[in-house]
């Protein structure tokens, strides 16, 4: 392993012909975070993100998604992040606030923005129409279709999402219809409305996050498309939202490949086959480019207290979602133990009793204080997840580098 800088903004040289950036993440080279780990000894919890990873994800997404894709922010918005799929062909991306919009203009200057949270503040609005340029805003609710008009000055050019309730989908890990969504009665008026103030106008929907049935899919255009057709309205393009998921401890989802295939034969059976078609996928793009390495504090029994936890990294593992992460014991000797795993529940560095992780998390039955453990699948919903109650917010990250990923535009 090589050492880049230890500043927080090390000077990356470029190559010839490509843009020297400056970055606010350390860089190193390695080929694990084994050696990372043992060369730094982290007291800290320590963030690696992992750009080839994520350049791998977005081009399979391109390749076989029969549409466009755009990044939901939300997920991690990170500027590293959102420059390497951008530079890897995703160019659309999701954004739900003033914040991420600021944070994907500086990344992607050149990106279409869409403002995809159903509920928006006017002044929000205003600064994304005139100022950042998004053209693209959704809504659910005649409220907020009158707000948008009010505040882009009835902009000739505003491309108007619909986003329509779908039932609730026992596949999913959190349905997401409870709280956006408009009924396919409301969706139908509001496609009405909104089709004369648009350049162009769409329709939405969301099946819920980490969805493990494709078929959810299949239903979600299937409603569509009657909805549609009830409308008597043009609809110019459908967004199917994101939803897709990622492989974790105790879960098998079908691969992407049959989610594709459920997509594209709903599109043919009711005859959007033609319709451009959008997805908004977050986990699925950066999930696995993402590892989050803790230190056990204090062992007892089968409950590992660790330096970081639900206020932290670690929320979709507590007692809510209670998400079964994949996980390792880094070795002082960078040798796998040969003690046999054994399930273990984790606790959290806060004195909140509901910083708990039931897990269960299997581990080498030799664990012990000042161990370090490897997380993976962190990319998503951690590090932005992150607060700094009772003092334990504070975290390191590092982005493990390619020599042909240094000039990352």
């Amino acid at each position: 392993m090589k050492l880049l800088s230890k500043s927080g903004t090390p000077n990356v040289p470029a190559k010839k012909g490509k843009k020297r950036i400056r970055r606010k993440t350390p860089v190193y080279h390695a080929t694990s975070s084994a050696d990372i780990v043992l060369s730094l000894k982290p007291v800290l919890p320590l963030y690696m993100i992992w750009p080839e990873k994520l350049a791998k994800k977005a081009q399979d997404f391109i390749r076989q998604f029969p549409g466009d894709v755009m990044y939901a922010v939300k997920c991690n918005p990170s500027a590293d992040v959102i420059r390497t799929l951008y530079k890897n062909g995703i160019h659309a991306f999701d954004v739900a606030s003033i914040d991420e919009i600021k944070i994907a203009r500086k990344a992607a200057p050149r990106a279409k923005l869409y403002f995809m949270h159903p509920v928006k503040s006017p002044e929000a609005i205003r600064m994304a129409y005139h100022k950042y340029g998004v053209r693209a805003f959704v809504l659910d609710t005649l409220e907020e279709l009158y707000k948008i008009v009010r505040e882009t000055d009835l902009g000739a050019d505003l491309e108007l999402f619909v986003r329509m309730a779908l039932p609730k989908n026992n596949s999913a890990q959190i349905d997401f219809a409870a709280k956006f969504g408009a009924s396919q009665e409301d969706t139908i008026s509001l496609l009405k409305e909104s089709r004369s103030v648009s350049s162009k106008l769409g329709l939405c929907f969301h099946v819920g996050t980490q969805t493990l049935d494709p078929d959810a899919y299949a239903q979600g255009i299937r409603i569509a498309a009657e909805t549609i057709r009830k409308s008597g309205v043009s609809v110019d393009v459908l967004d199917i939202g994101g939803g897709f998921p990622v492989a974790y401890p105790g879960q098998t989802p079908p691969e992407f490949s049959e989610y594709v295939d459920a997509i594209t034969q709903a599109l043919s059976f009711n005859e959007l086959q033609h319709m451009p078609l959008l997805c908004e996928p977050g986990r699925a793009l950066v999930a696995e480019a993402g590892t989050l390495v803790v230190r056990v504090e204090q062992r007892r029994g089968n409950i590992l207290y660790l330096n970081d936890g639900t206020y932290g990294g670690l929320f979709d593992a507590g007692q809510q979602l209670q998400t079964r992460f994949p996980v390792q014991k880094i070795c002082e000797d960078n040798i796998k133990s040969a003690a046999p795993d054994q399930p273990y529940q984790f606790a959290g560095p806060t004195c909140d009793s509901l910083d708990m992780m039931p897990g269960p998390f299997m581990l080498p039955a030799d664990i012990k204080t000042g161990d370090w453990i490897q997380i993976d699948n962190m990319g998503a919903y951690s590090q932005v997840m992150r607060s700094n109650f009772n003092g334990f917010g504070t975290c390191n990250a590092l982005h493990i580098i390619e020599e042909d990923l240094f000039a990352l535009k």
